[in-house]
């Protein structure tokens, strides 16, 4: 939420438009006073980094009142403000929207009071009203996401995380409860970024005997050598009954049944605080700044619910979106199930039905109809967080369609020399939280006269699929391996996207980068509170290769005043540029500056060229220190945005590969997600899709169109 206050008090500013914080929610607009206080960009200083609220919330029973609306309306005509920005969930929206649609009456009730005179409320006949959802729960319809809902899950993830290492030490079973009222997406997401063997939520509540069904799943599991069950609920799950599935309830039956030395953990508010993650700074920043667009292109349009679709900026009307966010809940209590899942959109029920294959004991062995398929899963190219939980699913999801799984160790080296291996159901138990990869990459690429040898290899261990899941040497290899002419050897190819560089074509995102933007977001945050006593500039090298997917969005979400990126370069105007506004910042009593700048941002202005230029400049002002990020930005457990894109891709790799193993003339592709929805494109349109002389696309990135607010935001003084 202060992501998004930052951006919508820093656009407004910029617009030349006076911004008005109101503290303390909907209560605050009915106090005024000093609940209602003009804003400078350097209120919002400061504050990207933070949990919670700066501006606080709180329910409003006044509010709730046409006497309270009447006195929200003064204030604000008080003031002269004529247009909200409201970050809140759907009940803190729908009273805005009412308050809104009233509007009229209540200046013209002011008006008979003689409170306000005529031509005053005239001149306020129009109130604009534009919504940001804020909400953990991501319920909401209009958005894709809300802000807050992936640092939640991120929350439930390293909590989850670190009970497995409990619960496997001591063979016991957890039941975890998780927020989301009446949605079940932090407790189904969850299960997917977690591994946990049972999921329950309100939208598809257990049936029949569905205590006895969940003993049967966790007891095979035992049986088999799991050492640790996880059972995730939703709070608001209930029975097809409608009576509620209580974590008590689950520890009662796990005991008595299976005599499971069962714990509960709830974990409750948890899952609202701490420090938001890379994708909750980004989505509130972009989505503040196309509010304060909508409030000044169309001011007396019909409210609007500003959100997103894939990375695409959306606008949908506010009572729709309030409406079809409640008619969930009415499914819900109607006990239509099929509706409310069917209204929560078509991924959920996807993810729903994997989650159930997934947290099975033992594949089913579907009839694959013509007979059990061998296909091979392998890494190539850097390692990216999320590659182990990739090759889980494709490993399950195979085996359980009723198809042979072999593991490639060490990338196209490992295939050159055989390295081909049979996977079991249990062998990627646990790999879903893993950093690194287990089967091994590397960027190694063979060369023209180890092709033959390669086919050789495929045609002995009668490998019918590939499925590549790695990066920018790994789709360079496989682009070769298909344009080759092997009598023997016709097989089809899926490339998987994994690279914190998220330089691949055909995919909006890489598996790995939000892993690696988080963990340079943990770092720089940390750097930047070191400066508590001087006066610094810090001058920090990412990653990225020849990408600024890395510099860029790591400068929206640590709040950097300045960026250099491949695409751009750097020149000495720039620089001279740079210098003269850091001495302005400063001056002007600032404590400390942030610039950000790619690995390979300019072959001659390197980072340490920079900092050298930054500090013979400072003329006393401030001090320049640099640091260098490195490896830490390839390590560490994956995100729980990457350990489910990497569940969603490797699932609908593998379905594809089957399915063109089969076909007469099978296709090789490069799978992705562009604008939230998984595509295919042709693997033989590799080379046309990337720039000739580096390592990214070659049609601008989705995330470059960032690049103007980035600028905007870092701007302290906005011109008036």
């Amino acid at each position: 939420m202060n992501a998004a206050v930052r951006a919508v008090v820093r656009s407004g500013l910029a617009a030349g438009l006076e911004v008005f914080g109101v503290y303390e929610g909907l209560q605050g607009l009915v106090d005024g006073g000093d609940r209602i206080r003009a804003m400078s960009s350097r209120d919002v200083a400061g504050i990207l980094h933070l949990g919670g609220t700066i501006l606080g919330t709180a329910r409003s029973a006044a509010f709730r009142t046409r006497d309270g609306r009447r006195d929200a309306a003064l204030h604000l005509v008080e003031r002269g403000i004529n247009g909200l920005v409201v970050i809140g969930g759907d009940g803190s929206l729908a009273g805005a929207n009412e308050f809104r649609s009233e509007w009229p009456g209540l200046l013209d009730e002011l008006v008979a009071a003689a409170i306000i005179d005529q031509p005053r409320a005239d001149a306020h006949r129009n109130l604009a009203l534009v919504g940001l959802v804020g909400s953990i729960d991501n319920d909401m319809f209009g958005t894709d996401m809300t802000i807050g809902a992936d640092t939640a899950l991120n929350r439930i993830t390293e909590a989850v995380d670190a009970i497995q290492s409990t619960a496997s030490s001591h063979q016991r079973t957890f039941i975890i409860e998780v927020m989301g009222r009446n949605c079940g997406y932090l407790a189904l997401m969850g299960a997917l970024a977690t591994g946990a063997n049972v999921v329950l939520i309100p939208e598809s509540p257990p049936g029949g005997d569905w205590e006895a069904s969940m003993c049967d799943v966790l007891g095979q599991g035992r049986r088999i050598g799991r050492r640790a069950s996880i059972v995730l609920l939703a709070e608001g799950a209930r029975d097809l009954d409608g009576d509620p599935v209580t974590t008590d309830r689950v520890k009662a039956v796990l005991e008595e049944r299976l005599g499971e030395d069962a714990r509960v953990t709830i974990l409750g508010h948890v899952q609202r605080g701490g420090s938001p993650s890379t994708f909750d700074r980004y989505l509130a920043t972009v989505l503040g700044h196309a509010a304060v667009q909508q409030l000044l292109h169309t001011p007396t349009s019909e409210p609007q619910v500003v959100g997103i679709r894939g990375h695409h900026l959306t606008a949908s009307p506010l009572v729709d979106s309030v409406a079809q966010t409640r008619a969930v809940a009415g499914a819900i209590a109607a006990r239509d199930f099929g509706t409310a899942m069917g209204l929560r959109g078509g991924n959920f029920g996807d993810s729903y039905r994997l989650v159930r294959t997934l947290e099975q004991a033992r594949p089913r062995r579907q009839d694959p109809g013509r007979g059990p398929l061998r296909l091979a899963v392998m890494h190539a190219g850097a390692p990216a967080p999320g590659m182990n939980a990739a090759v889980r699913v494709a490993a399950r999801v195979g085996m359980d369609r009723g198809h042979i799984v072999l593991a490639v160790r060490d990338g196209f080296e490992g295939l050159l020399h055989g390295a081909i291996e049979e996977l079991e159901w249990m062998t990627v138990s646990g790999w879903v939280s893993r950093p690194g990869a287990e089967l091994g990459t590397n960027r190694f690429i063979p060369t023209s006269d180890q092709w033959a040898a390669i086919a050789t290899q495929l045609a002995a261990h009668h490998v019918d699929g590939l499925l590549m899941i790695g990066g920018w040497t790994g789709y360079v290899a496989a682009h070769r391996l298909t344009a080759q002419t092997h009598a023997d050897v016709s097989i089809p190819i899926v490339c998987v996207p994994a690279s914190i560089d998220n330089n691949l074509p055909a995919s909006d995102m890489s598996i790995g980068a939000d892993s690696a933007l988080n963990s340079i977001m943990t770092d720089v945050d940390k750097i930047k509170q070191s400066a508590v006593s001087g006066h610094d500039c810090f001058v920090v090298e990412v990653m990225g290769h020849d990408c600024g997917f890395l510099p860029l969005m790591s400068a929206v979400a640590t709040g950097a005043e300045r960026v250099y990126l491949p695409e751009e370069g750097v020149s000495l105007s720039q620089l001279q540029h740079d210098v003269n506004a850091l001495h302005a910042r400063f001056a002007a009593g600032h404590r400390r500056s942030l610039v950000v700048q790619g690995e390979h941002a300019d072959d001659i202005y390197t980072t340490g060229f920079v900092a050298s230029v930054l500090a013979h400049e400072s003329n006393g002002l401030f001090q320049v220190r640099t640091a260098i990020l490195g490896r830490v930005q390839q390590g560490g457990s994956p995100s729980a945005f990457d350990r489910i894109q990497a569940t969603r891709l490797a699932s609908a790799g593998i379905d594809h590969l089957i399915t063109q193993a089969a076909a007469h003339q099978p296709d090789s592709v490069m799978i992705g997600l562009r604008r939230g929805k998984v595509t295919f494109t042709p693997l033989a349109e590799f080379d046309n899709l990337v720039e000739p002389d580096a390592e990214r696309p070659r049609e601008a990135a989705w995330w470059m169109a960032l690049r103007p607010l980035t600028n905007l935001m870092a701007n302290i003084n906005p011109p008036k």
